[in-house]
């Protein structure tokens, strides 16, 4: 079972979870979110409770706010931690949790120590408790099912944004392309002007004038009609 609860101090309101006991702690560990923020109280047992950031979102910069609901949170779900004023909540991003077989149930540790933040509880704050379990619900969720779901629509999001990006890739070597051949012709016209000759003859320069015939007063017709937009 996982409990639920809902941090309005932010909008929109925050999502935030915790596993009732260290065997639920156990699959919220190994089925976590990239966007998943664990938080625990340091050097002493307590709930494992999670913040699930909003896209966009950095564990570096949750609001103050919010910081104090979860450690508030952490602080009420820890037998020893409830006890004591003046106690330190420890939060890092999930993926920087690190299980190894050797350890118990529920223990974890860290694969890069130095991305591990720290605040400051110095007691108990009811009014927040209170708060947050007026909003606690009870769920018995497919977690792994949870994670498939996520993966497999952040790669769909992912090959939308690719294909997107290479669409205006190609949309931008087309302009640049046109641009080029426009150069061209323009470069063209411009040096058959210095020659004294009319504009609608410069096609006899690209492409002949259609004739056998050396005539200055052949008419061009081969292709005329492709280059239109350029007399």
């Amino acid at each position: 079972m996982v409990l639920y609860f809902s941090s309005n101090v932010v909008d929109p309101a925050a999502m935030v979870y915790m596993g009732k006991d260290k065997f639920e702690n156990e699959d919220l560990i190994k089925y976590g979110w990239p966007e998943d923020v664990w938080f625990h109280v340091d050097k002493l047992s307590s709930a494992h409770v999670y913040l699930r950031l909003n896209h966009g979102q950095s564990w570096e910069s949750i609001p103050q706010e919010l910081l104090d609901d979860l450690a508030q949170l952490v602080k009420a779900n820890s037998i020893e931690g409830n006890k004591k004023n003046d106690i330190t909540i420890i939060y890092t991003p999930w993926a920087n949790l690190m299980k190894r077989g050797d350890m118990a149930t529920g223990q974890v540790s860290f694969h890069n120590p130095r991305q591990v933040k720290r605040v400051h509880v110095k007691q108990r704050e009811n009014a927040i408790v209170n708060r947050l379990n007026k909003t606690k619900r009870e769920e018995y969720p497919d977690l792994r099912q949870q994670k498939s779901e996520r993966d497999r629509d952040e790669k769909r999001e992912l090959k939308r944004a690719f294909d997107k990006k290479h669409a205006q890739e190609l949309k931008v070597i087309k302009e640049r392309k046109s641009e080029k051949e426009a150069r061209s012709y323009d470069a063209v016209f411009k040096n058959a002007e210095k020659r004294g000759k009319k504009k609608n003859m410069v096609v006899e320069d690209l492409f002949g004038d259609g004739d056998d015939d050396d005539s200055d007063d052949a008419v061009p017709t081969r292709h005329a009609d492709d280059f239109a937009d350029f007399f």
